[in-house]
């Protein structure tokens, strides 16, 4: 830890701060669901795009204003999501949906693209920037980045402990948010590139293709492994913290997130008024109490199982049971028999006429089937109320359920409760405001003086009314101060209750019942208006983008020449030392995976290395065999970098290497700040010029590009950075997943995690096959993270020369597991192209021909189906 990191932040608690309950909204009716049921904020993405949810409905342009009047008139905050990456030619639009959102009053940004926090913080100074999840943070290290681009709070990654969490929160004063609910992704958010890789649908683009929630067969040392009913082997259950809330608040969170931007608004309602209670119980100092009928209800919204994620620490069989995928609900029971058109089911929870329920399906093919209950029957009386125990018989409408496809022992779940669904959808459509602003009211009554009416509201709504004139003595009935708050009071259908009313009233005032009306309306009007005007902020008055690109390309040759020059500087003092390569010079990296890749291609006359070990002890060894040779090895670091993972770095400069291929934020500001060289890899997702320039401009000698960026989008990327800046990934096997979840332990294994699962991983070669018949290379890194690489290579030959008529001139070849023969093959081939002997083409097809499952040219062929997804 270093010492200019801020360390004794207050929690919450310390500080006397009520945690924010953030909920999502995919729609205005979700919106309203929200605030209905407690929200303090909400977040949303614009149907414009650029946020991870491009398949939620989304809030419309035209819609944005009618939104944000809505949550600032009940004190809700409004978070604009700008939650993915963003490719160069896309710039310009969202430097104007910037603006947008910055005139609109927007509260905040959630960005996920450090270019467009740069461009954030460049069109509006004022208007705060939230990292998200999607940004991958996971350390006080890679928060201190976070810091330098005006960042104002992180979403932590949700693969974070309690411990964790309260470790982070203890070093830094960055206000910390963290989901509490909601469906979990099993891969890093803002690192899997799965769907990208199987059919150009990136979930850094919002557009995940959810294949890990299909079933998957584990290949052990090349024999099938019976699994039994585990199938679904990447699908977590959903996260539920409700029951740890004092715990996160303790820990330093400020802000409970609920995912769900792609639920029903009944699922809002449903999931925020139970965190609403539980919050503010906690905050009390009160037992947190959720009911058996509370979670019922929560899950029936949706559920595939309830869990509290990774809060608790890794339990990878409690986070992946890998029996089903589906929304479930409840569990309603087991099948005792199915005869006459009657299925009798022995009870676990509730059941009445009209509730959905499914079926489990069998083993082999995992048919579910399902339907709503028609009528409900017990000891020959049929009930009209809902039971929760007993032997129960229920009957369907006619063929709604195939009786032969029903046995004794097979279980089901309660899907839906319509009256359930109505109570909730009463929450929020009824003309009625259920959840109300408080408005303190200060009245001052003299004869002789205008009747005036001052009023606050902790939504920052305001008002001063006064009447037109001064107020007569009463000859009968002088005004009272309850009098005053009766009439005052009656604000109808409005958002505002009357919280208190302080009367100043000096001498025997008459006030008619007229003026009271008057001045109570134009009270209401006033306060309607100050609590929707949008906040006073700088917002420059002309583009920005392109200053920023000119500095950009101001740093063409500085860059260049600069980096050389701190090379001589800086390196004299680091542990690392590292070579330079001429401007001109065509370099061909290798990444190996194991010694004995790195000795054959070593053997077969490369000379810049990388490495990539599962077992980082052997980074010694590599390093010694590639400087007896005369080579350059860089070696990389983990993906991610947990609290108390710093050692790992530590120990990456004890080895000798060249450089470093640093792929998370933390390891860019430990390496940054030791004066080692570095490139930044892949994982740190460079789009743009924007991020790139910040990467460079915080030490990096190069920057891979990004594996979301298809041909076009690569060559655009070319066209406006500093060739000398890039390595371009020609070949390699996608690392489609990569995940805190390891499949190893959870199958592999009697443990639940790294302290006892005796290390599988160690021992045994494993694949995960699809659908497909595809097997898919798994393999675990330091952290025991898993990675599942896509088993087809993919092959960027047929943009190399193009790359190279525009200046590029470092590529990589990254191996996995060939074998010396493949890896000769594939040296060769890429050796002939860059010289240009051989052109991409046939490069392409002569790897192709080789490889047993083919080669594809995935994200980096000219044109890509974004349809043809698994």
């Amino acid at each position: 830890m270093d010492p200019n990191v801020q360390s004794g932040a207050d929690t919450p608690h310390s500080k006397g701060i009520r945690p924010e309950l953030l909920a999502p909204a995919g729609d205005l009716e979700c919106a309203r669901a929200a605030v209905e049921n407690g929200a303090d904020a909400v977040y949303f993405g614009l149907d414009t795009g650029f946020n991870a949810r491009a398949r939620a409905t989304n809030i419309t342009e035209e819609q944005l204003p009618e939104l944000i009047r809505l949550l600032h008139e009940r004190g809700v905050k409004g978070y604009l999501t700008l939650n993915t990456l963003v490719f160069t030619g896309e710039l310009p639009e969202v430097e104007r949906v910037i603006r947008v959102a910055a005139e609109t009053g927007v509260d905040a940004v959630l960005v996920q693209d450090l270019g467009v926090a740069r461009l954030i913080r460049a069109i509006c100074p004022d208007l705060p920037i939230h990292a998200s999840t999607q940004m991958t943070l996971t350390s006080v290290e890679g928060i201190e980045i976070a810091k330098e681009l005006g960042v104002e709070r992180v979403v932590l990654a949700r693969e974070l402990s309690l411990d964790q969490i309260a470790k982070i929160s203890s070093q830094t004063d960055m206000p910390l948010e963290a989901f509490v609910h909601g469906a979990l992704c099993v891969a890093y958010s803002g690192q899997c590139l799965t769907s990208e890789s199987l059919g150009g649908r990136s979930a850094n683009r919002g557009q995940c293709a959810q294949a890990c929630r299909l079933p998957y067969e584990l290949v052990c040392d090349g024999e099938d492994v019976d699994l039994g009913d585990q199938k679904y082997l990447l699908s977590p259950q959903d996260l539920a913290a409700y029951q740890l809330t004092p715990e996160l608040i303790d820990a330093g969170v400020i802000s409970f997130k609920i995912e769900g931007r792609l639920k029903s608004a009944e699922y809002v309602a449903n999931i925020t008024r139970h965190y609403r209670r539980a919050i503010d119980a906690a905050f009390a100092k009160q037992q947190v109490e959720f009911s058996r009928q509370d979670v019922e209800e929560m899950q029936l919204s949706f559920s595939r199982g309830f869990s509290p994620g990774w809060l608790r620490g890794d339990d990878h069989k409690m986070l992946v049971p890998a029996i089903s995928s589906a929304k479930r609900g409840v569990f309603l029971g087991t099948v005792k028999s199915a005869a006459r058109g009657r299925v009798a089911v022995q009870l676990a929870c509730g059941i009445a006429a009209g509730d959905g329920l499914v079926f489990e399906g069998n083993r082999a093919d995992n048919d579910e089937q399902g339907g709503r209950v028609f009528e409900v029957w017990q000891r020959g009386r049929q009930l009209d109320q809902p039971i929760s125990s007993g032997l129960v018989e229920l009957t369907f409408q006619r063929g709604a359920i195939d009786f032969e496809r029903l046995w004794p022992g097979q279980q089901l779940w309660k899907t839906d409760d319509p009256k359930l669904s109505a109570r909730l959808r009463k929450t929020f459509t009824s003309a009625d405001p259920l959840r109300r602003v408080s408005l303190n009211l200060r009245v001052e009554a003299s004869v002789g003086q205008p009747l005036r009416i001052v009023g606050r509201s902790p939504n920052g709504a305001a008002c001063d009314v006064s009447s037109a004139s001064p107020l007569e003595e009463a000859k009968k009935h002088p005004v009272t101060a309850d009098f005053l708050r009766s009439q005052l009071g009656r604000l109808g259908q409005t958002v505002y209750e009357l919280r208190s009313l302080d009367a100043t009233i000096d001498g025997s005032p008459m006030i008619p019942l007229s003026v009271l009306s008057e001045l109570r309306h134009e009270m209401i009007r006033q306060l309607e208006l100050s609590a929707t005007h949008a906040p006073q902020r700088r917002i420059a008055s002309e583009p920005v983008l392109a200053a920023l690109r000119a500095d950009c390309g101001v740093r063409r040759v500085s860059a260049a020449l600069g980096s050389s020059a701190s090379a001589s500087t800086d390196h004299s003092k680091s542990k690392i030392q590292g070579g330079v390569d001429t401007p001109h010079s065509k370099v061909l990296h290798v990444l190996c995976r194991t010694l004995e890749q790195l000795q054959t291609v070593l053997a077969h006359g490369e000379r810049k290395l990388a490495a990539d070990f599962q077992d980082i002890r052997e980074y010694r060894e590599a390093v010694s065999i590639a400087h007896e040779a005369g080579a350059d090895i860089w070696l990389a670091t983990p993906r991610i970098q947990k609290p108390d993972e710093t050692g790992l770095f530590r120990a990456l400069l004890k080895h000798g290497a060249d450089g470093l291929l640093v792929r998370n934020l933390g390891g860019l500001w430990f390496f940054a700040n030791e004066g080692v060289p570095f490139v930044a890899d892949f994982s740190l997702n460079v789009t743009n010029e924007l991020t790139a320039q910040f990467l460079m401009e915080h030490g990096a000698r190069r920057l891979t590009a990004s594996y979301d960026l298809n041909r076009d989008q690569l060559l655009d990327l070319v066209a406006v950075c500093p060739p000398e800046w890039l390595e371009v990934v020609i070949h390699q096997h996608m690392p489609m997943f990569h995940m805190e979840h390891c499949v190893f332990c959870a199958v592999l294994s009697p443990g639940t995690n790294a302290t006892n699962c005796g290390r599988p991983c160690d021992l045994h070669d494993v694949h995960l096959r699809d659908r497909q018949g595809i097997e898919h290379r798994l393999t675990a890194d330091v952290g025991c993270r898993n990675t599942l690489f896509n088993a087809i290579p993919q092959s960027g030959a047929e943009v190399v020369s193009e790359l190279q008529s525009r200046g590029v001139r470092n590529f990589r070849v990254e191996l996995l597991d060939e074998s010396s023969d493949e890896i000769r093959l594939i040296l060769d081939s890429y050796r002939d192209l860059l010289s240009g002997q051989l052109a991409g083409r046939d490069v392409w097809k002569k790897l192709n021909a080789a490889n047993r499952v083919g080669v594809t040219r995935g994200t980096l062929e000219e044109r890509r189906n974004p349809l043809a997804i698994l």
